[in-house]
């Protein structure tokens, strides 16, 4: 596809935003936080998405049909290990009465529920208003949105690792408006990380190698450096 700018929503790092920036195309990140320095809208973007919702001003206004959207929507209360939450069993829970340990879940599931409302929103702005979108979350049997949400994912990456990322991780993205580029890169020379052994945002860092094969294969449909050769 052609993009004129990209939104790299839910990003501090400034990853990907780079990644485009080398390809001559103009990108932002937007986010709450600023602890990379790369921040270059910082603001709550669940409150935008609300304004935005209701027709209010916000920083999606600057958006066109002709600008891409890539949206880290945060995952938290989505991935699978929630389930765990929700059945009591979380380790986590081990010294609460039973009380205390529903009071907790009643907690969690409020928080998902908020955090739903507000994806379900900003797909409402996306639809309304003709634009493009990726979002991106983590990939399992258990996510909450395999069986809970009106898109499916168009392209799952099972292990982001062959494509030059650090950890494995599967991770699904979904398109709106728009249609992946549907090429493939091989890259896989980075020292092996686990999620387990990494807290925090070290656990949702990409490597810029990833970055730059996920655009060229899945968003513009150009040669990454790495692309596999096809038939056609």
């Amino acid at each position: 596809m052609t993009v004129n700018f990209v939104h790299c929503l839910f990003e501090q790092s400034g990853v990907f935003k780079k990644e485009f920036q080398k390809l001559g195309i103009g990108a932002w990140d937007y986010d709450i936080a600023d602890e990379f320095g790369e921040t270059d809208w910082q603001s709550d973007l669940f409150t935008q998405i609300d304004f935005a919702y209701h027709d209010s001003p916000s920083v999606l206004d600057g958006i066109s049909s002709d600008d891409l959207i890539l949206a880290f929507f945060p995952c938290t209360y989505f991935c699978g290990h929630n389930e765990m939450y929700f059945c009591g069993t979380n380790y986590n829970y081990r010294q609460l009465t039973k009380p205390q340990m529903l009071d907790k879940i009643i907690e969690r599931a409020q928080l998902r529920h908020d955090y739903y409302i507000t994806l379900l929103k900003f797909c409402k702005v996306v639809e309304n208003r003709g634009l493009r979108a990726i979002i991106e979350n983590p990939y399992n049997a258990h996510h909450f949105w395999r069986f809970n949400f009106p898109y499916k994912p168009a392209v799952i990456d099972m292990n982001r690792r062959l494509s030059g990322d650090y950890f494995k991780k599967p991770t699904q993205y979904l398109f709106v408006n728009c249609e992946p580029a549907g090429r493939k890169s091989v890259q896989m020379d980075k020292e092996m990380r686990f999620v387990e052994d990494n807290s925090g945002i070290d656990r949702s860092l990409i490597s810029p190698d990833y970055a730059h094969n996920f655009i060229c294969d899945h968003i513009l449909g150009i040669e990454s450096g790495h692309t596999q050769p096809t038939l056609f």
